[in-house]
């Protein structure tokens, strides 16, 4: 085979692999819960 058709097939394996990493991976983060003080005169309106 010839040296460029090596880096292509490599090239195209990395990718693969990378999609499949990217794709197995848990993106979703819990929310997270933040309570803040509201002063009352903001509640009377």
């Amino acid at each position: 085979m010839s040296r460029s058709v090596v880096i292509i097939v490599v090239v195209a394996i990395l990718l693969i692999g990378g999609l499949f990493f990217l794709a197995g991976r848990d993106a979703e983060k819990q929310p997270a819960r933040v309570e803040k003080v509201v002063p009352l005169e903001n509640l009377s309106n």
